[in-house]
C-alpha cells in the first residue's frame, strides 16, 4: 500500500488545472440506465470512484467506452459514451457497491425503467451514518414496493412509478439525485420539495433535460418534474470540481503560494470563497479561472459552519481546518451534516496542531508553525487535510492509508510537485 511523502515549507506557484466534479459525474453515469439510447459525458476525472461506477455500470449491462480525452493525454476531462441497452441484469452487487456509497445511484433509474432494481446497502468513507431509508421512503411515495432482505434492497414497480409531492424531511443530496432521475420515467408530475441545491444536483438536472426530461425549478428547493415515456442520448459535460477547487486554493494559501486555477469557478464556490477572503487570502477572477494568492500578512482565524448549499460544504471542513490551525487567533469549525467528521484532529494534533472538539464543534487555536509527523488517513477529505498541513510543516510528513485520496483526486502529487510541492508516492 502506497504512502505519501511530503518535505514542508516551499510556497506553491503555477497552474493548475481543475477537473470535473466527481460528485456530479457519479449520479451523471447513473443517467445512463434511464435511455437505451448513447449519453456522452465529458470533462470526466480520472478517480478510482468513476472506473468503481464504471464497472457497476458494466455489470448491469451498460456498454461503456473511452471516447478520448479533451486534453492532457487522458488526466484531463476524459470522454466516456455509456449506452445501456441490455437491462436484463438489475442487481448491483455488494462486491460493487461496498466500496463506494453513490453506487446507490443507480436504484431510481433502474427502478424507474424496468420495474425492477436490487441494489447492495452501500459503503464508502466511515464518516457518520448516512442513511438511504430518506431515498427509500421517497421512491415508496412514487408506488414503489420495497423490502430489505440479506443486505440488498429490493425495490419494484412493475406497473411503473407515479408522479407524487415528496417532501424531504432533511436535506439530501443523494436522495434528491435518486428521486429527479427516477421521477423523469415516471407517469404524471412529481414535486420534491426540501429539495438539495447543490451545483451537482443542478448538473444532473440539466443533463437529464438534455435527455428529453422536463424539469421546472432547477438550482431551487422545489423541483417539478413532468413524467415521460421515455429519455434519448444527450451529450453534456461535467460541471468543475468545486470541492478540488476549494482544497487547492487552500493549498495556495496555506504555503503562502499564488496559484492559478483553470477551470475554477467562483460562482460554484462562494460560501468557501468568503471564508477564504475574510482570513487573508486574495482570490480573483482570470480569462480561464481563479487566482489564488496569500503573499501579504499572515493569515487571519474565520468560524464557519458546515451547512447544505449554498452553506460552506461539508467536504472543505477538514481542509479549513488545516488552514486555521496555522492561522492567528482562534476559529471555531462546527460540522452539522455528519456526527462523526472530525477524525483527522488527532493527525493534525501529531503535528503540532492546537485543536479541541466539544461535541460538533471544534476550537482551533491557531500556532505559529506545524511539525512534520508520520500520520494515519481516514477519510477522502481528511486525508487530503493531511497533504495540505504537511506542504507547510516543518520536516517530512508521512501520510499513510492515502488510497482514499485516489477516490477523490485527480493526479494529486503531480499537480502539487508540478508548482513546487515537495511530494512524491512512496511504498510502504
Amino acid at each position: 500500500m502506497d504512502r505519501i511523502l511530503i518535505r514542508g515549507g516551499k510556497p506553491l506557484r503555477g497552474t493548475i488545472t481543475i477537473g470535473g466534479a466527481k460528485n456530479a459525474a457519479l449520479p451523471l453515469m447513473a443517467a445512463s440506465l434511464l435511455t437505451d439510447e448513447a449519453l456522452t459525458l465529458s470533462n470526466l476525472p480520472h478517480l478510482a470512484d468513476i472506473s468503481t461506477m464504471a464497472k457497476l455500470l458494466q455489470e448491469l449491462g451498460v456498454e461503456v467506452s473511452m471516447d478520448g480525452d479533451a486534453g492532457g493525454g487522458g488526466h484531463i476531462g476524459r470522454v466516456f459514451r455509456l449506452t445501456a441497452n441490455d437491462t436484463s441484469n438489475t442487481t448491483a452487487p455488494y462486491d460493487l457497491v461496498r466500496k463506494m456509497r453513490a453506487s446507490v445511484l443507480v436504484l431510481g433509474p433502474m427502478l424507474a425503467r424496468t420495474g425492477h432494481a436490487r441494489v447492495s446497502l452501500p459503503g464508502g468513507c466511515a464518516i457518520g451514518t448516512r442513511p438511504v431509508d430518506l431515498h427509500l421512503k421517497a421512491l415508496e411515495q412514487l408506488g414503489a414496493t420495497i423490502k430489505l432482505n440479506e443486505g440488498y434492497i429490493d425495490a419494484r414497480a412493475e406497473n411503473g412509478l407515479k408522479g407524487a409531492h415528496v417532501v424531504f424531511p432533511m436535506v439530501t443530496v443523494g436522495g434528491t439525485e435518486n428521486l429527479l432521475m427516477a421521477a423523469t420515467l415516471a407517469s404524471g408530475e412529481t414535486v420534491l420539495s426540501n429539495a438539495a441545491r447543490e451545483p451537482e444536483v443542478a448538473d444532473l438536472a440539466k443533463c437529464l433535460v438534455a435527455m428529453g426530461a422536463i424539469i421546472d425549478g432547477i438550482g431551487s428547493d422545489t423541483m417539478t418534474i413532468q413524467g415521460v415515456e421515455s429519455l434519448h442520448g444527450a451529450t453534456h459535460a461535467v460541471v468543475p470540481d468545486r470541492i478540488e477547487t476549494g482544497t487547492y486554493a487552500i493549498a495556495a494559501a496555506i504555503t503562502g503560494g499564488d496559484l492559478t486555477l483553470v477551470g475554477a469557478r467562483a460562482d460554484l464556490s462562494e460560501s468557501v470563497v468568503r471564508v477564504l477572503t475574510s482570513a487573508g487570502v486574495e482570490i480573483s477572477k482570470t480569462g480561464n479561472g481563479l487566482r489564488v494568492a496569500r503573499t501579504n500578512g499572515p493569515l487571519k482565524g474565520a468560524d464557519m459552519m458546515t451547512e447544505p448549499y449554498p452553506g460552506f460544504p461539508t467536504d472543505m471542513q477538514a481542509q479549513i481546518m488545516a488552514l486555521m490551525a496555522v492561522a492567528k487567533g482562534a476559529s471555531m469549525i462546527t460540522e452539522t451534516i455528519f456526527e462523526n467528521r472530525f477524525m483527522h484532529v488527532p493527525e493534525l494534533c501529531r503535528m503540532g496542531a492546537d485543536i479541541n472538539v466539544h461535541g460538533a464543534s471544534a476550537i482551533v487555536r491557531g500556532v505559529d508553525g506545524l511539525s512534520g509527523a508520520e500520520v494515519m488517513a481516514t477519510d477522502l477529505r481528511a486525508s487530503v487535510s493531511l497533504v495540505l498541513a504537511g506542504l507547510t510543516a516543518k520536516g517530512e510528513t508521512l501520510i499513510n492509508r492515502v488510497y482514499h485520496l485516489d477516490r477523490g483526486y485527480e493526479r494529486l502529487e503531480d499537480k502539487l510537485s508540478a508548482c513546487g510541492a515537495d511530494i512524491k508516492r512512496v511504498p510502504e
